[in-house]
């Protein structure tokens, strides 16, 4: 029988959330192909077909989580909202909520945010990767920039350093989530977590 695309495009999916399970649990030195191909239920030769090598599936999973968000920034941004920090205020509590539906999303931020260790095999993708956050940096700065054109924050602001302000705040929330999900009820504690960043923001 023929491989239809979308069979296809399955056995790329089943293989990249097995590497987000394993490489979360055992980090990507200590994980294989084998264990992969096993837990995605194909062989290695599957493998293969869609990825060159182990590192190869690792910047895979990286653009999994890079490329929805900053395209989710850019499109909400660009919208023509009267109050761009209560927008972000929103997309903030929105995309932190979401996880509670999404394994694989959250393994991989276990893998990056966690367990990231860029040497080996993994030195190559160091550079792209310090980039890749900068360009997130920089589409996030665009809400604050809006929010001091309409007179949200004070002329004397600074988009950039607001940005990065707002990548430590929720790099820490998600730490402390991925540390203990069972005790950190995200539907409990991100709204007011979030809020009492963008309370403090507003007084500014």
């Amino acid at each position: 029988m023929r491989r239809t695309k979308e069979d296809a495009e399955q056995t790329r999916n089943n293989i990249l959330e097995a590497a987000a399970k394993i490489f979360s649990d055992k980090g990507f030195a200590r994980s294989t192909l084998d264990e992969i191909a096993k837990d995605a239920k194909v062989t290695r030769g599957a493998i293969y077909w869609h990825f060159k090598n182990k590192a190869e599936i690792y910047e895979a999973l990286h653009d999994n989580l890079h490329l929805p968000f900053i395209d989710m920034i850019l499109e909400d941004v660009s919208k023509d909202h009267p109050a761009p920090l209560t927008q972000l205020r929103e997309f903030t509590i929105n995309i932190l909520l979401d996880l509670d539906h999404d394994e694989q999303k959250r393994q991989s931020l276990v893998l990056f945010l966690m367990r990231a260790n860029y040497s080996g095999e993994l030195a190559q993708f160091k550079e792209d990767h310090l980039k890749k956050k900068h360009e997130s940096q920089e589409a996030l700065a665009r809400y604050f920039l809006k929010a001091q054109n309409k007179g949200e924050l004070s002329a004397d602001a600074d988009p950039n350093f607001l940005a990065e302000a707002w990548g430590c705040y929720i790099r820490g929330i998600l730490f402390e989530y991925l540390s203990d999900t069972e005790n950190f009820i995200l539907s409990e504690k991100i709204p007011n977590l979030v809020n009492l960043f963008f309370d403090m923001l507003e007084k500014r």
